[in-house]
C-alpha cells in the first residue's frame, strides 16, 4: 500500500476553545512543501455574503512545555553528571 503524501496540503476544525472574538473559527495545519504550518480561520461577513479570512504562521513552542534531553544536548545546556544515578 502507497504511503500517503501530504505535501501542499491542510486541514481545518472548529475550533472549541475559541473565547473571544479574536480567536480563529477554525484551526489546523498545512504542509508547505515539506513545513508543517499552523492554519486560522476567521469566518466574516462582507458585503457579498460570509467568506473565510486565513493566517498562516509557524508553530510556536510552548515555553512552559520541558525540553527533552536531544534538544538540551542540543543547545548545550544538559550535562550527563546532572542525572541522579
Amino acid at each position: 500500500m502507497a504511503e500517503y503524501d501530504n505535501t501542499n496540503s491542510g486541514v481545518l476544525f472548529k475550533n472549541d476553545k475559541k473565547e473571544s472574538e479574536k480567536h480563529p473559527d477554525y484551526t489546523g495545519k498545512v504542509n508547505m512543501g515539506g513545513k508543517e504550518m499552523r492554519l486560522a480561520a476567521w469566518i466574516k461577513q462582507g458585503q457579498k455574503g460570509k467568506f473565510m479570512s486565513l493566517s498562516l504562521s509557524e508553530f510556536q513552542v510552548k515555553e512552559d512545555a520541558p525540553k527533552t534531553i536531544a534538544e538540551q544536548k542540543k543547545e548545550g545546556s544538559f550535562n550527563d553528571d546532572d542525572l541522579p544515578f
